[in-house]
């Protein structure tokens, strides 16, 4: 069968990282690929590194914060969009979109929105509602679409070890989990827990308190299919390995294997 496995993680800085990356890339050859937390400019990239392990990119960079970036195994993304429409004046490097593969797919950084309430968490709710409508309008085209990224939202108390200690975080506040919903309601498809419906996923652990020993993990890290692309969904899963390496980021990627929107269901 005939399938492409897309894959989103939030590498928390690319250039400490970039070993890992080319480790994952390498064990898992995932065919598209959203990075989040680039953070480094544009001129550092490493695109030749990736480009020697048989990936085309694009990127929108940023020093020390932010920044995502689309891969393409043995091809070149075809950069559609930076920025959401109507937020031009957002300094903050935090949505890429482009053309893979017969998809639309799109690389997301949502705001933390920490500490809450306050202007970060505004930032984080007005650019929240950026996304909302323009995620409308790719609904209405009808084109097969991959939301992918960090949202920055534990859509459930399914989706957090504990909630406790989480309570006043803006992950988890009733406006981030409306947003997010109102996504879903929209049409989106919650890949990861429509594949795994009972399961506890997590795809973030704090490296304070020995989240990760405890597997004490959060789900913030999504990857939404528009309708059109609902019935394609293969498979998805978490390679939890990656976070396990030395010198780790702090997300683990999430991934979905789909079959190819051309081919016929069988």
């Amino acid at each position: 069968m005939d399938t492409l496995k897309i894959a989103t993680f939030n590498v928390n800085g690319i250039q400490t990282r970039l070993a890992a990356l080319l480790a994952w890339l390498e064990r898992e050859a995932p065919d598209i690929v959203c990075l989040q937390e680039l953070k480094t400019p544009d001129a550092r990239f490493p695109a030749a590194a990736l480009e020697k392990a048989g990936y085309g990119a694009i990127w929108q960079g940023q020093s020390a914060w932010n920044g995502v970036a689309i891969l393409a195994r043995d091809s070149q993304p075809l950069e559609v969009r930076r920025g959401l429409p109507g937020n031009a004046s957002d300094p903050h490097s935090r949505y890429l979109e482009a053309a893979v593969d017969g998809l639309l797919v799109a690389s997301l950084y949502l705001p933390n929105g920490n500490p809450q309430p306050g202007p970060k968490f505004d930032y984080k709710l007005a650019w929240f509602e950026h996304l909302i409508r323009h995620a409308a309008e790719l609904m209405e085209s009808g084109h097969p679409v991959v939301l992918a990224g960090d949202f920055n939202v534990v859509p459930s108390d399914f989706d957090i070890y504990d909630t406790r200690s989480w309570k006043k975080d803006a992950l988890l506040q009733p406006e981030s989990r409306e947003c997010f919903e109102r996504l879903l309601r929209q049409g989106w498809v919650d890949a990861l827990r429509q594949r795994f419906p009972d399961r506890r996923l997590y795809t973030f652990w704090d490296y304070f308190r020995q989240h990760w020993q405890r597997d004490a993990g959060l789900r913030i890290d999504h990857l939404l299919l528009s309708a059109s692309l609902a019935d394609h969904l293969e498979d998805a899963g978490v390679d939890r390995w990656v976070r396990g390496e030395e010198h780790a980021s702090d997300h683990a990627p999430a991934w979905v294997s789909l079959r190819r929107p051309s081919e016929p269901r069988r």
